[in-house]
């Protein structure tokens, strides 16, 4: 028998996970572009962590990082 646990409802809790497609989903891009940002330095890398070899990225921490985007402008 499965059990369905979301994180979010876990004490502790880190929040959703995302797959590197739906960042690229949710920030319009292709996933090339995500893995582009994964691998930069400073203030434009995109938060995210390895579970071995898949990129696993916090929602908020994305959503954060997409506000500091918008008013760090150039």
């Amino acid at each position: 028998m499965a059990v369905d646990l979301k994180l979010e409802t876990l004490p502790g809790s880190i929040g959703t996970l995302l797959t590197v497609e739906q960042v690229a989903e949710l920030l319009q891009v292709p996933t090339s572009w995500v893995y582009e940002r994964t691998r930069q330095r400073g203030l434009n890398r995109l938060p995210g962590f390895r579970l071995g070899k898949y990129w696993r990225f916090r929602e908020a921490d994305v959503l954060a990082w997409l506000e500091r985007q918008g008013s760090g402008g150039s």
